[in-house]
C-alpha cells in the first residue's frame, strides 16, 4: 500500500477541499490519463485497487504512471467511544483531491485499450472522473 515512510505529525485537520487543481492537471508523462470531475479524498486502498484493474486489463503492456500521493492521515475513534478524550488514533492515509486532477497517465498501449483500463479504474473511485488525451 502507499503510504509515506515518515512524517512530522501523526495527526492532522481535515480541512475543506475547494477550488480547481492548481498543479498536476494535465496529462504530462502518459498518452491519456484519468482527470477527476470533483473534490474528493482517495484513500491509498482506493488507489491501489484502481491500478491494480487497470494492470489486470492491460496485462503488464504499456507504463502506467499514479499521479497522486496518500500523504494524509485519517483519523478514527472506537467504536461505542464516548465524545471527547481527545482525536482519534490514525487509521489509514488519503491524498486530498481537487477538481481537475490526473490520477493516473497510460502510454506504450493502444488507445482504445488504455480508455477501456482507464474505465475500469474508475468504478473503483468514489469521484467522478473523466478520460482525457494529451494534447500534442
Amino acid at each position: 500500500m502507499l503510504s509515506p515512510k515518515k512524517v512530522k505529525f501523526r495527526k492532522q485537520q481535515k480541512n475543506r477541499i475547494k477550488g480547481m487543481a492548481l498543479r498536476g492537471s494535465s496529462v504530462v508523462f502518459g498518452d491519456i490519463g484519468l482527470k477527476a470531475l470533483e473534490p474528493g479524498k482517495l484513500t491509498n486502498q482506493q488507489i491501489e485497487s484502481a491500478r491494480i484493474a487497470m494492470m489486470r486489463h492491460i496485462k503488464r503492456g504499456g507504463k502506467v504512471w499514479i499521479r497522486v500521493f496518500p500523504d494524509k492521515p485519517i483519523t478514527a475513534k472506537p467504536a461505542e467511544t464516548r465524545q471527547g478524550k481527545g482525536k482519534g488514533a490514525p487509521v489509514g492515509w488519503c491524498a486530498p483531491i481537487r477538481r481537475g486532477r490526473v490520477l493516473y497517465e497510460i502510454k506504450g498501449v493502444s488507445l482504445e485499450l488504455a480508455s477501456e483500463a482507464l474505465r475500469r479504474a474508475s468504478y473503483k473511485l468514489p469521484i467522478k472522473t473523466s478520460i482525457v488525451f494529451r494534447e500534442a
